[in-house]
Order: C-alpha cells, then structure tokens, then sequence
C-alpha cells in the first residue's frame, strides 16, 4: 500500500469516527433545543397565569376594602354607593351589593334607590355554594343584565359583626383582560387566550373580535380537562396547528393557553442543527482537502529523503534542502550531517574506544578500591578477633593473679599490665571500626558527655592556632551508638577539619535535637540528635564536595591522606540510624551534620569499677570456646568463683555434651566465632529450640553476623570476670 493510500486512510480514520460524533452531537443539539424551548413556552405560560392572578387579586383587594367601609357596616347605604362609585369608577367596572338571598341592593351602575334586577346574570350562586361563604370567588364570563357586555364577576363576603351580612362584587369588562393581555408585546406568531372554567373565550392576543366570548374547540376541552398544566397540539379556532401549553390561573380555576405554530417550534432547532451539521461537513471537507495536499507534501520530502539516502550509501554528499516539515527536514539534516562525518568515522571509532578502555580502567580501578575495602575491613575484623581472645586471655589470667596476691609490689604491676591492656583493647576496638557494627559495644549514651570527653582527644591533634568551641543545647535525647565509632568519627572530621586551616580557625561542635518530617527522602520521618562540625577552613569546591564520601578519594599529596575519614563518619552515622550531610563553601568553610537516631532507652549507666574481692557464683556453666588459651584461663576463673563447668571446644562438641547428660546445666557461655558448622549464633538458635528455658550467653571479640535470638545476651572481648560472673549467676537464677 502506497504511502499516500496509508495517509488517507489516517486522515478517514479520524474523520469518519468524528463524523459519526457529530452527527450525534447535531442530533442531541436538536432534541436539546425543542426540550429548552418547551421549557421556556411553559415558563412563559406560567408567568401569564401569574399575571392573569394578579390582576384578579388586585380587583378582590380593591372589593375587601370597599367591604370593610364603615358606612356599609352602620347601614349608611348612600354613603357607601357613593364611596363605591369613586373607588370603581362606572362604565370600567361595576360594584354590586347582594344580600345573602342574592337580591342587589345597589349597583353603581345604576342610580341609587332605582329599581334592580331581582338576580344576577353571573355564576357566582353557583360558586358560592361549592367553596362557602367566606371565600372570594371568579365567575365565569356573562353578558350583564344592565351594562348589556361581556363582563366577569369577583365577590367577597361583607362581614358585620363577625357575621356575614352581604356579598359584594365587582362586575369586570373583558376588555381588562384583553389590556393586560396585549401590554405583554408577544411576538406575533404567539397566541395566548384566556378562557374561564367553561371554556369561554375571556381574552386572545389575535383577533379578539371575531373570538371573545366563543368556546374553545371541543378536542382541546377534553384534553385540558382539570388538569393544571399540560402540553398539547392541536388547530386554534383561526385554523393553525400549534402546540399548546396551559396553565391554571391560581385562585380563578381559569386557564391561559399560549400557542405556537408548530413549524415555529420546529424551526429554530432544526436550524440550528442544519447550521452545526454545515459547519461539520464543512470541517470534514476542508480537513480531507488538507490531508491530500500534506500528504502529495510527506509524499514528496520522503521520496527525496529516499533519494538522500541512496546518495549517502554511495558515498555521496549530501545536501540539505528544507521541505517545511520539522520531522522529515530533522532527518534531512542529519543525513547531511552524517555524509560530511563519514569520512572521520574511523577517527572518532578510534577515539571512542580509546575512551571506553580508559572508562574500563577507572571501573577497575574504583572495584579494586572497593574489593581493598572489604578485604581491610574483613582482615581488620579477623585480626581485632584474634587479639580479642589473646587480651581476654590476659586479662583474666590478670585478674586471678591480682585475686591470688597480697603483695602491693605485684599488684601495682599486675595493674600496669591491666593499663597496658586495656590500651591494647583500645587498639582493636580502632581495628573494629573498619568492620561492621559491633552490637556487643552497643550503648545508649549521653550524646554531651560523649561529645565532651571526644574533644578531649581532639585537641590533643589540632594545632593550638585553632579554637574548639562546645555548644549543647539543654535536655538533648540519648542515642544509641557505638562509642567507639563515635570517637573515630569525631577524630577524623577534627583532622580534616585541622588540614583545611593550616593557618588556624576556629572549629565549632554543636548538638540539638531535630524532628524529620520525611519530605526530602534522604531520612525517614522521626526524631533525631543533629551533631554538627562546622570549620572556617578553605572549603571544597563543588566536584570535590560530590567525591568526598567515596572512599580512598582524598585530595591530600600522596601519604597524607587515605581517603577513609569521611567514609567511616558516613558508615557511623548509617549504623546510628541516621546519615551524614555535607555542605561547603569555598573561602569560607565547611558544615558537616551527623543525624543520629534519637534512643527509646534510657542511657547505659557506666559500669563502676571497683577494687574488690571477686564476685562468687553457683551452678553449672557449659563453657563453649574454641581457643585453648582463653577456654584455660577463663575455665579456671569461673571454678574458683564457685561454679561447676563443662568445657566444650567447638558448638558440634557443646550439642554432643548436652545430649548425653541427663541433666542440663544452669546456663551457657559461649564465643561467636568458632571453627566447624555450628557458630555461636547458631548454638544459640538450637538451644532455643530445643531447651527453651535454658538461659545463653555468647561473647565475642568481632562479627560479620547479626544476632537475631531474642534474649540473647552479648558480652563483648575482653571482659571483666566480675561482669561475667554477674551475668552468669543472674541467668542461672532465672
């Protein structure tokens, strides 16, 4: 199929369905605007009702009023007639005065004391009867007997002493109405008619002449019937066939019918359909029209981008000539573009493979940094471990060899080697911090005191040209936090600080508490502790501020600097719970915010050391450790403390233990990382399966694994006997 077919048949796609929309909507148009106009012929038949009412309800006020004159009630029949002709003035209308037999007493109409018909030529006897004394009444239409005319009559009782004494009405010519009706300026082909309850003619708006007076056509009487408002069509009495709608006159039971000729109904929509659907088919044929001009236009500028094509895989140049469509002239000109670049392909092709090797390059180079990383923090991690039991080793043979003496000579050396270890302890906690998160040196601290005991140790590495200031602000929340780590964080954002103000500054440690709304995303929404370093230093420069977290990135000369410090107090403040923002201007300084996690405990009270007898125990304790030295040194501290121990090399040798005795031990201890298929954690999970009740220890100098056993508690290596002792004769008494 030809591109052009394919274009029209786009275009008719569109069409054809819009088309069809069309037409619908110029038939919705249609049927929407014959309902508006009935809406609008009826609103207007409605609101000539009213006007026929309120001219009714104008006469019977006039009619009240005469009824209430003080001469009618005292008798004074001359008085009144005379106060009646000046309010209705005859021949326009006539008052008429009836006793309760229906006998007129007066009529302005004729002259007072002259003889009067004995009744009246008006219905309204008849009415009376039906709706009661007390209500105002409108006759039908009725030639008088005096006036000799087409008139209607209004009555309303005379009440005299709360009694009713006469009937009064008001006699009114036609040609009121007719006044009313003809003052409204109706268009000419409306007809509106009055007619009273019989069907009598009262008033018409065209040729009142021939039709005042005249019924209505049978047909149109039944279809009115009582009905208070309806709509039909029919012929008038002058012959056109017209819709018709009718409304009841409120309090007169007379009806007013407003008639259009049906063609008039139906001509106004129907020419506002016919200039909708011209409009559309005009659209629709201007819109075909375009599509064989653009598409003869796209026929063209494709057969010549074909052209330019052809010419290009002949090695051509290729000129660019606009056709005046954006997409096809886009084309045109990299088609162009790529003929004058052809000849430099190989070029470029060098160039860029030159450019990928160097991009393979720096991928390696920045995987091997990382694969650095993780072999620094896995052999930091394993050597921290192994020191751990050696000093834990140490520290209770110290500890039996200071129980076991009296001499003050060796027990000040015993204390020196105490200081010597717990300096090496400090050591490998150092060692540790390169590694993961270390839960058994978890603690919840005061974040103040924390921050003023690391100060201590930074200022003894800033210079003495740099000022440290130490700001807190009252009640701020505990965190939960490595203290460690905290420290090394605060150590190295000190340094950098100090290597950014090599001619001094001033250096500002501040701490509040900050409540994140989570709008940002880079914290979830809580409460958090904001530790904040901020130096006038030179500042980073944009490029450098967005490597600064990555590791081994320093900008220092070569054996100044490994690129660690900011990463490891980016990698504590994730531990923490929160994370570390940077911000820096060149020539001015550096901010760096540590967001930690507020703490749901209360602070960790410091343990108090004490120079005292060591602590006793009781029970028996399964002793689970892979190390020789440390299971003899330990084995023998907690037997002297008064404890029974089963010793176990390895978690296989503690499970085969424990299933061939009869009777399980009070609690058991043992190390995290040991040799075989069976961890410490892992011990830990067996024996909570299996002896539920059966309390566990575990210690360990360093892990790569997290403790998921609840109840489970961690000891961190080197420990104290004393704390051991402790916790293993309060878990065996539970």
């Amino acid at each position: 199929m030809r591109t052009r077919t394919r274009f029209l048949l786009l275009v008719l796609s569109v069409l054809v369905p819009a088309f069809i929309a069309s037409a619908l909507a110029v038939a919705y148009v249609y049927h929407d605007a014959q309902k508006a106009q009935n809406r609008s012929m009826a609103e207007t038949s409605r609101a000539l009702a009213l006007l026929v009412a309120n001219e009714l309800e104008k006469k019977e006020e006039v009619l009240r009023a005469l009824a209430a004159s003080p001469a009618l009630a005292g008798g004074r029949m001359l008085n009144f007639y005379e106060h009646a002709r000046t309010v209705v003035p005859p021949p326009n209308a006539t008052v008429v005065l009836f006793d309760l037999e229906s006998r007129q007493l007066l009529n302005t109409r004729r002259p007072f004391g002259s003889a009067l018909p004995p009744s009246t030529a008006s219905n309204v006897d008849a009415l009376r009867k039906r709706y009661g004394p007390q209500r105002a009444v409108v006759s039908d239409l009725f030639i008088g007997k005096v006036a000799r005319r087409l008139d209607f009559a209004i009555q309303v009782p005379v009440t005299v002493d709360n009694s009713v004494r006469y009937m009064l009405a008001m006699g009114v010519g036609v040609d009121t109405m007719q006044t009313l009706l003809m003052r409204q300026h109706l268009p000419a082909n409306w007809l509106a008619t009055v007619i009273d309850r019989n069907g009598v003619v009262v008033a018409r708006t065209r040729h009142p002449e021939g039709f005042v007076g005249k019924p209505i056509m049978a047909e149109s009487r039944r279809l009115i019937g009582d009905a208070d408002e309806i709509v039909y069509e029919s012929r008038t009495l002058d012959g056109v066939q017209s819709r018709v709608f009718v409304s009841t006159v409120p309090g007169a039971e007379w009806k007013v019918l407003l008639s259009l000729p049906v063609d008039t109904l139906r001509e106004a929509p129907r020419q506002a359909a016919a200039v909708l659907g011209g409009l559309i088919a005009l659209l629709l044929l201007l819109g075909l029209a375009a599509a064989h001009r653009f598409a003869n236009r796209a026929i063209a500028s494709i057969e010549a981008l074909g052209r330019s094509a052809r010419a290009l895989g002949e090695g051509a140049e290729v000129a660019y000539a606009p056709s005046g469509w954006v997409e096809l002239d886009s084309v045109a000109r990299r088609l162009a573009g790529a003929s004058s670049r052809i000849r430099h392909a190989q070029g470029e092709m060098e160039a860029r493979v030159a450019a990928a090797i160097a991009a393979t390059e720096r991928a390696q180079s920045a995987l091997l940094k990382n694969q650095k990383l993780e072999a620094l923090g896995r052999l930091t991690g394993g050597i921290a471990h192994e020191y751990n039991n050696l000093l834990q080793t140490l520290t209770t043979a110290l500890q039996l060899a200071a129980f076991s003496t009296r001499e003050d000579k060796v027990k000040s050396l015993i204390q020196t080697c105490q200081r010597t270890v717990g300096r090496a302890t400090t050591l490998t906690g150092q060692l540790g911090a390169f590694g993961r998160l270390q839960e058994a040196r978890v603690t919840t601290v005061d974040v103040c005191e924390q921050l003023r005991s690391a100060v201590q140790l930074m200022k003894g590495s800033l210079r003495s040209n740099v000022a440290v200031e130490v700001h807190c602000e009252e009640d701020v929340w505990p965190v939960t936090l490595e203290p460690l780590q905290f420290d090394v964080a605060l150590l190295n954002l000190a340094l950098n600080a100090r290597d950014a103000m090599p001619d001094g500054g001033s250096l500002r440690v501040e701490a509040r508490n900050v409540a994140i709304d989570g709008a940002d995303g880079n914290l979830a929404r809580g409460d958090y502790v904001l530790v904040s370093m901020v130096d006038s230093g030179s500042g980073m420069k944009a490029d450098v501020m967005a490597r600064a977290l990555d590791p081994f990135f320093t900008t220092k000369p070569p054996g100044q600097g490994t690129g660690l410090g900011l990463p490891q107090a980016y990698a504590f403040a994730v531990q923490a719970g929160g994370t570390l923002a940077l911000d820096s201007i060149p020539g001015i300084g550096t901010r760096v915010d540590l967001y930690l996690a507020r703490a749901q405990d209360e602070v960790t009270a410091a343990p108090a050391i004490e120079d005292a007898a060591p602590a006793r125990g009781s029970g028996t304790v399964l002793f689970v450790e892979d190390d020789a030295l440390v299971r003899e040194a330990v084995m023998r501290a907690l037997t002297e403390s008064g404890f029974t121990v089963l010793v176990a090399e390895d978690g296989d040798a503690a499970l085969r233990l424990l299933e061939g005795r009869p009777r399980r031990p009070d609690v058991v201890f043992s190390d995290v990382v040991m040799p075989g298929a069976v961890s410490g954690i892992d011990l830990a999970n067996i024996l909570r399966q299996r002896y539920p009740g059966l309390p566990v220890i575990l210690a360990t100098g360093y892990t790569d694994q997290q403790l998921a056993t609840p109840g489970v508690q961690v000891l961190a290596k080197p420990y104290a006997i004393e704390t051991l002792v402790a916790l293993l004769s309060k878990a065996a008494a539970h």
